[in-house]
């Protein structure tokens, strides 16, 4: 608070701070631009430590409490049943009338005897000394401390006892040895406490009380009625917590809920201190804001972190050698603490217990739509090539959706990625309908030797690079791969189109472009063949050998001039057969992709299901005894008669 209220006396301006402008206001410079990283960082760990420590005594409230009322009785006692014997009996000795009545007025206060009663064979109160063996005084130990009155009415008239100056010329103090003022005094020290510790709760509330960082009364008024109130940006509160969100700095992260209990401590001092309930309204305003500024940038952190976690992971690794041989390295994720935040569900704010878990998981819900929205969206943008990128672009958003499922209850992937694929309730979902239109309007018209120019497709949104692979550095790398599958339509794309479209898409295309072939045929091609066929010479015999090349090929020429003058030969002729034979050559490349995909995926689960494939037998080894050596070692991973035997029908 000290250093709080120095910045506040010794605002900053823009010679001291080039980050300050000159149209700074009075309080902006006292706040915004009057600290620097490493003061906020500092006010944000103290911050922590006081709320923190304050949590944790809160939490061990009762065994304080019995551990102090034990202590202040145990010191009430001692001082009164013992050490006011020695001055008693020296006041009884010398006849020190007053001295005497303020001592018994003392013990008769707050002793709790152990025999209900002072002992009435106590030599200090004839003046005697205690015999050889002493006197035992047993002093009981219980759990019980005393009013505000006792005590109150005690610290009074021990400081009559120690007092310089009184009414009368002559003090009591003077009528008391040295080593007994001293421990009067010294006592009368440590019981100041008492009543603080007594009302451990209250004096917890005020000492780790830290309202005063928010409260900006007297800058107010200095604005001479021009601002009615500060923005977010100049309250120190957010200033701290936007400047942890900012800087991205692990070891504080989890320290960013800590300044924003700063508004609780600002509130209940409003309500129960100035008891104005403007100033309430005022805080509770700026909360609002504040925290759904913080869940916002929170959770937009958050999902970038993971999605280059996940586009870092994904990244070919001899790509990322090759990168580094070269000096250009590309970074992984600094490592963050976010796991803490994640599980927050009970976050105290003005009274109100909020489930941060619940709020971070409905936004990064929907940055997981729009990140798949905007894969689709991508491929959508170009050609059939794209398709092989948006492979990579939901494996990542796959991944990104199992790192963050260890954290918060999102929908399953399979899930989100039929409704942004709009493949809820329909067959067929984006994917599919542009792999036809790709089909359709450039691979059938263009495919092998282009001929017609490519169709207008609208360009993709620009976005953050947390909605593609991750980061800037990412989607450069990941562009340069994708750059090698560009310009060809070759076995990687179709192998891409059989794991992405699956079989119901597939047969979706296969019967779409059976119906364009089929309109090919029988419309277009149709007609032209009649039409050739009309214009075909009635008689055209093979010329004798002996007019040689040249005059065959002019013979025929000539034959076949009204063919070959047809103007609509190349343009639409050749281009519907075209179109037909590339059609074909479709179905027959999906074919062969479709066989390795399920050929693979065969493999994969033979072990599975007990299949295994025939190995190589040396000379004098016997085929049996080595297949039973394989179906001991894959035993364990039989999961047929597993689901058979513990498995139920549905």
């Amino acid at each position: 608070m000290e250093v709080y209220s120095w910045k506040l006396v010794h605002p900053t301006d823009k010679f001291c701070n080039k980050d300050c402008p000159g149209t700074a206001e009075e309080y902006e410079r006292a706040t915004r631009y009057n600290y620097t990283s490493e003061e906020k960082f500092a006010f944000v760990e103290v911050i922590a430590m006081v709320k923190g420590l304050q949590v944790l005594m809160g939490r061990m409230e009762s065994v304080f409490n019995q551990a102090i009322r034990n202590t202040i009785y145990a010191a009430l006692q001692d001082f009164a049943q013992s050490t006011l014997r020695e001055p008693l009996r020296q006041a009884v000795r010398k006849k020190k009338n007053v001295l005497i009545s303020v001592l018994q007025a003392i013990r008769k206060t707050i002793c709790d005897w152990e025999a209900g009663r002072e002992p009435p064979n106590d030599p200090c109160l004839r003046g005697e000394k205690d015999p050889k063996g002493g006197f035992d005084i047993k002093v009981p130990r219980r759990a019980v401390g005393p009013s505000s009155t006792q005590l109150y009415m005690v610290r009074t008239m021990l400081e009559s006892l120690i007092a310089d100056k009184s009414g009368s010329k002559k003090t009591l103090r003077s009528s008391l040895d040295g080593p007994i003022v001293q421990a009067i005094e010294e006592f009368h020290k440590q019981s100041f406490f008492f009543t603080h510790l007594l009302n451990f709760s209250e004096a917890l509330q005020q000492c780790c009380d830290l309202s005063q960082l928010w409260f900006r009364e007297f800058f107010l008024e200095l604005t001479m009625g021009r601002r009615i109130q500060f923005p977010i940006e100049m309250s120190m509160p957010w200033i701290l917590t936007d400047h942890i969100l900012e800087t991205k700095e692990p070891s504080m992260m989890e320290y960013v809920l800590y300044p924003l209990d700063l508004y609780n401590d600002s509130a209940y001092y409003a309500l129960t201190k100035f008891k104005k309930q403007f100033l309430y309204d005022e805080i509770e305003a700026e909360v609002n804001l504040c925290f759904d500024q913080f869940v916002y940038k929170l959770s937009d952190q958050i999902f970038a972190y993971y999605k280059a976690m996940s586009g870092s992971v994904l990244l070919d690794k001899r790509f990322r050698a090759e990168c580094k041989n070269y000096g250009v390295i590309i970074p992984y994720p600094p490592s963050n603490r976010y796991e803490t935040l994640l599980k927050q569900r009970h976050v105290q704010l003005l009274g109100r217990s909020i489930d941060l878990n619940r709020l971070i998981t409905q936004r990064i819900s929907a940055a997981m739509y729009k990140s798949l929205d905007q894969a689709i969206s991508r491929f959508e943008s170009e050609d059939l090539t794209s398709i092989v990128e948006l492979e990579w672009l939901l494996d990542i958003n796959r991944l990104t959706h199992r790192l963050l499922s260890k954290h918060l209850t999102l929908d399953s992937f399979d899930a989100m990625f039929r409704e942004a694929n709009h493949n809820v309730s329909a067959p067929y979902g984006r994917n599919t309908l542009h792999v036809f239109w790709e089909l359709n309007f450039d691979f059938l018209p263009n495919y092998s030797i282009p001929f017609t120019q490519e169709p207008q497709r609208d360009k993709p949104a620009n976005v953050q690079p947390y909605y593609l692979y991750g980061s800037k550095p990412l989607n450069i790398a990941y562009s340069h791969i994708y750059s090698s599958y560009r310009n060809f339509v070759g076995p990687p794309h179709f192998k891409t189109i059989c794991r992405l479209l699956g079989y119901q898409g597939i047969a979706v295309v296969m019967e779409e472009l059976l119906k364009i072939v089929k309109s090919l045929l029988q419309g277009t091609i149709l007609q032209y063949v009649k039409t050739l066929i009309e214009v075909m010479p009635k008689i055209c015999r093979l010329p004798r050998h002996e007019y040689g090349s040249p005059g065959i090929l002019e013979f025929f020429h000539h034959q076949l001039k009204d063919i070959i003058e047809y103007a609509e030969l190349k343009t639409d002729v050749f281009q519907s057969l075209r179109e037909v034979g590339n059609a074909i050559l479709f179905c027959l490349l999906i074919e062969q992709a479709l066989s390795q995909e399920e050929v693979c995926d065969l493999l994969h689960a033979a072990p599975f299901q007990n299949i295994l494939p025939r190995v190589f037998i040396k000379e004098g080894e016997r085929l049996e005894v080595r297949m039973k050596r394989l179906e001991a070692k894959y035993a364990p991973l039989h999961l047929v008669p597993l689901i058979e035997r513990l498995g139920t029908p549905q």
